[in-house]
């Protein structure tokens, strides 16, 4: 900008730095950013909204405004000095300018010098645009302007713990809870009501403790993920945390890395997928001058941008509050409701049933009421999905010492149920290391290997690090030195969809051509097809016969006589990325799991077929010939699934492009398969996103990273089996508790119903009796709460479970589930309700109580045995449900999970021998150890052990029978292998 131009000569710097040094640079920094724009925090406000160009014409000048003060007070501190504050301002105009573009008259057609009002219309305008063309910050300054507009992050819209904590008190469970609490109230049953809002309180507490601490494990694996910019500061490029970036610094934006900050293109050009930003499938081509959005990713180009917003101040920050959508429901929730749903249905039907008979029998309201709201709470199953929650934490920590880092905890469910995975070839199947060979196939008389190497690496920029593998490999070989007096005046980087780079290059001679090195057929189709149809061939038959020994080659050609003159085949550099040593171990115990692995790559297909053989995958590898593309919607074709066969029956597909990944994807998805995907580019990114389980590999871009669920920080393969085997244990952990919890609410809710319905305690009341027992079986609120707590509390432990994971993919079969949480539940009210009967009978002498030779029970030994029985019925339910088909004993238990179930088994045998002689809600009750008989505690373990074993037999039968019908079809390998059709759309 001139001076006279913004009205800062010298007069008006000094008077600044006067400003500045007096007010100690912080005040008049904190006006200048007081405006419609900026907040009194430096900030852009809300009202900014979707700016027109002069908006953003201001606030662009407001940004260098800010830069400006900032430079000032730097000085001002730094140095005391007017004079240096002075330059330093001189020395900002490098950074910030303005350019005048005045287009001159153009000479029209006559017609089109009138509007439609036959108004002549001016055919000169001059429009002024201020520009951001940064050279780079120094250090000092750049700390300098973070302290001012901030870190480059957007405001997480995390909810307060506070606000976490009050909606475990409003979920639809604690509102049941909430509603008991009220009618308990309301019949002033203040014990009750005291005893439920202690539990409502404690299974918060729990709730709020695990769904916070998995928020956290899994807030804390995404941070290690921070996006990384190239930025150059005091004069040099470095990677740096995308956090620190400040306006005015100067980035490099290249294909495959996302944009960190809304920047201002300085030359050249890009295209953008701003799908994130606009929705629009198509990437836009932005050129020297245009604005670049924050979270939109570059798909081609490389380029050096000047960063003009960070944070909250990008477009993005400012609108991401609209395109932000809601969370995603997850199979396993979905299941959890659907379990919830008939358990409470089943729970009000059979409560209801039970207080209208109570009614009709005679009892008040108030004692009808109480007893069937407190068994209504006990039978809900309301730690189900706080325990799930906490499985599928820890597993999510399990996979991240194992270098795989979870970003969606529901994708670990998604994981033990994957049947294919196409993993990418390269890197991954591969060391992803090639070795150049000594074989260099030569095109052009008096070339050798030496100089087809210094051809290639011209080609790239020799000057900077390398950038991929090829460029390594490159550089490494080449010889760097002899080009210190090579010029590169333009460069085309790497392109997944072009599969080449090229440099126009200038001699110290003066003599200018273009270089470019990338795959072979794509740099044969730069020659002339006629002229040089003897040279393609060859190039063929030395590319199918370096393939067929499993050699890849690169392609080196150059410009002929000028940069716009004709291409010529220089050579063919050989080289091989070998497999890596544990590749083929890791894609046959994915087999062993039940896992396909299909090979998908763009490599060459000769190439593709010898890894795949030395990696024993099968050598059914097709190019993407026959595979179909997108339409001209972007979106998948109509008739997709014709190629559903072509593309199952393959063994891999080599030579692809993006679009190519992205519907093969999609088609086995349609096909029914739980579809796993890896990868590590921008061009792997839409295939990530819509797999059920998108990989990115170690060394992924920014793109692919932010598509897919699950990170890995090691290379190869070996990794992502890790993460089956853990989430299929993950998934064993979470089958077993929900069996055992709905195997635990069928016996509780289903004994105290048919004990209402059928054993009356007054009928065996004995005449000994000193008091009257009650009408109808009933245990104190208290016992129930503390069976609840009790086994739901510790069965937080299932998480650290021991599993077999099972060798094919994992499918929630909810009849499966049921049935046999019905015959455990089934055998343990059975025993139960023989046990009571037993209990209630054991004054008359011809029972089975007396014939024992033992004495008669008062009715508070009958209701401690039952509170003991049902506690202890309860964990032994869960040792069964978590050996699946097998007995308990197959399967060992955790020390973790035995520890918390002998603790919870100790406290309810504690309380039942330990319980005072009382009336709670009208029920007699004395501890077991009070009164003789005093080993009755003993012969109720014993008698719970030995219904155990024939539950566990129960259960083992039932599996046996459904195994052997392919009843539900438990035995479908086919069902098991596949997901849901529905959910594939």
């Amino acid at each position: 900008m001139s001076t006279a131009d913004n009205g800062d000569g010298p007069k008006s710097v000094a008077a600044m730095a006067k400003a500045l040094a007096a007010q100690r640079g912080e005040e008049y920094v904190h006006d200048l950013l007081k405006g419609e724009f900026y907040d009194d925090g430096g900030r852009i406000t809300t009202n900014a909204g979707m700016q027109s160009e002069e908006d953003h014409e201001r606030e662009i000048q407001r940004t260098i405004q800010m830069v400006r003060s900032a430079t000032h007070a730097l000085s001002v501190r730094s140095q005391g000095s007017e004079q240096r504050s002075m330059s330093r301002m001189q020395s900002l105009r490098a950074v910030f300018s303005s350019r005048e573009d005045k287009e001159e008259e153009a000479k029209v057609p006559l017609d089109d010098l009138f509007d439609e009002n036959d108004v002549p219309v001016t055919m000169t305008r001059t429009k002024t645009v201020t520009s951001l063309d940064s050279e780079g910050l120094s250090s000092a300054l750049a700390a300098e302007l973070l302290k001012k507009f901030g870190r480059n992050e957007l405001p997480e819209k995390k909810k307060p713990k506070w606000l976490i904590f009050l909606e475990q008190l409003y979920q639809p469970m604690p509102l049941m809870i909430w509603a008991a609490i009220i009618i308990e109230a309301a019949i002033e049953s203040w014990p009750d009501m005291g005893i439920l809002l202690g539990i409502q309180f404690m299974n918060a507490s729990l709730s709020y403790y695990e769904t916070t601490k998995a928020g956290d494990a899994v807030a804390a694996l995404k941070a290690s993920l921070k996006p990384l910019a190239y930025v150059k500061r005091d004069g040099k490029f470095l990677s740096m945390d995308a956090a620190l970036l400040v306006p005015g610094d100067l980035v490099l934006l290249g294909a495959g890395g996302a944009i960190p900050a809304d920047c201002v293109v300085k030359d050249s050009q890009i295209d953008v997928d701003q799908a994130a930003l606009t929705g629009e499938s198509l990437p836009v081509t932005f050129f020297k001058g245009d604005s670049v959005k924050m979270g939109s990713t570059v798909v081609r180009g490389e380029v050096e941008a000047t960063v003009e917003a960070t944070g909250a101040n990008t477009f993005f920050g400012r609108t991401a509050a609209l395109l932000t959508g809601g969370d995603e429901v997850s199979n396993l929730q979905k299941l959890l409701m659907r379990i919830m749903i008939i358990l409470v249905v089943l729970s009000m039907a059979l409560c209801g049933i039970a207080f209208g008979y109570l009614l009709s029998r005679g009892e008040t309201v108030r004692e009808s009421l109480s007893f069937t709201v407190v068994l209504l709470v006990a039978s809900i199953p309301i730690a189900i999905e706080i325990v799930c929650t906490t499985t599928l934490a820890l597993g999510s920590r399990e996979l991240a010492k194992d270098g795989a880092i979870v970003s969606r905890l529901a994708a670990i469910e998604d994981m033990a149920g994957m049947s294919i995975l196409c993993s990418d070839k390269t890197g991954t199947l591969t060391l992803n290391k090639m070795m150049i060979q000594e074989e260099t196939p030569i095109y052009v008389e008096g070339e050798t290997q030496y100089t087809a190497l210094r051809f290639a690496a011209m080609a790239s920029k020799w000057n900077e690090p390398a950038r991929d593998a090829l460029d390594t490999l490159v550089h490494g070989a080449a010889d760097l030195k002899s080009l210190a007096d090579v010029q590169q005046i333009d460069y085309m980087p790497f392109d997944p969809t072009i599969k080449r780079t090229e440099g126009t290059i200038r001699l110290p001679s003066g003599e200018t051509f273009k270089v470019s090195k990338g795959a072979p057929h794509i740099i044969m189709g730069l020659l002339d097809q006629t002229a040089q149809a003897s040279v393609i061939e060859q190039c063929e038959k030395d590319v199918e016969g370096l393939g067929e020994r499993g050699i890849r080659s690169l392609a080196v050609a150059k410009t002929k006589g000028s940069a716009d003159g004709p291409w010529e085949l220089i050579g063919l550099l050989t080289f091989l990325d070998p497999p890596r040593p544990d590749t083929k171990d890791t894609i046959d115990r994915a087999r062993d799991f039940g896992v396909e692995v299909k090979m998908i790559t763009g490599d060459h297909l000769l190439i593709a077929k010898e890894t795949a053989r030395q990696l024993g995958m099968g050598t059914h590898i097709e190019n993407a010939g026959k595979l179909p593309k997108l339409g001209e919607d972007r979106k998948a074709p109509a008739n997709l699934m014709d190629f559903f066969s072509y593309v199952e029956e393959t063994s891999g597909f080599a030579q692809v492009f993006p679009e190519h990944k992205f519907l093969i994807v999609e088609v086995l998805r349609r096909g029914g398969y739980k579809t796993g995907m890896t990868g590590d580019g921008v061009n792997d990114a839409p295939a990530l996103q819509r797999a059920d389980v998108g990989v990115a590999v170690q060394g992924a871009t920014d793109a692919a990273r932010a598509a897919a669920d699950i990170v890995l920080t090691k290379p190869g393969l070996s990794t992502i089996v890790t993460a089956i085997i853990v989430a299929r244990t993950v998934f064993g952990r979470m089958t077993s508790f929900i069996t055992y919890r709905i195997a635990a609410t069928l016996q509780l809710l289903i004994f105290f119903f048919i004990a209402v319905l059928t054993m009356y305690p007054r009928d065996f009341q004995p005449e000994s009796a000193l008091e009257e027992w009650p009408a109808f079986f009933h245990m104190p609120v208290m016992m129930l709460m503390l069976i609840t707590l009790l086994n739901d509390g510790t069965l937080i432990s299932i998480g650290y479970d021991n599993v077999v994971p099972n060798t094919t993919p994992d499918k929630w079969n909810l009849k499966v589930l049921f049935t046999i949480a019905g015959v455990l539940g089934g055998v343990a009210l059975l025993s139960s309700l023989l046990m009571l009967w037993v209990a209630l009978n054991s004054h008359n002498p011809a029972g089975i109580w007396a014939k024992a030779g033992l004495a008669g029970l008062t009715y508070g030994q009958i209701t401690s045995m039952v509170y003991l029985k049902v506690s202890i019925s309860d964990f032994l339910t869960l040792f069964s449900s978590r050996s699946g088909g097998g007995f308990f004993w197959t399967n060992k238990p955790s020390g973790i999970l035995l520890v918390a179930a002998g603790i919870a088994c100790s406290l309810s045998t504690i309380m039942a021998n330990a319980w005072p002689e009382s009336r709670p809600d009208g029920v007699p009750t004395i501890g077991l150890a009070r009164v003789a008989p005093k080993e009755l505690s003993l012969y109720v373990w014993i008698y719970c052990l030995l219904c155990w074993f024939i539950q566990d037999a129960a259960k083992v039968g039932a599996y046996a029978l459904l195994k052997r019908n392919n009843i539900f079809g438990i035995n479908d390998v086919v069902a098991m292998k596949k997901a849901d059709p529905s959910t594939a759309v």
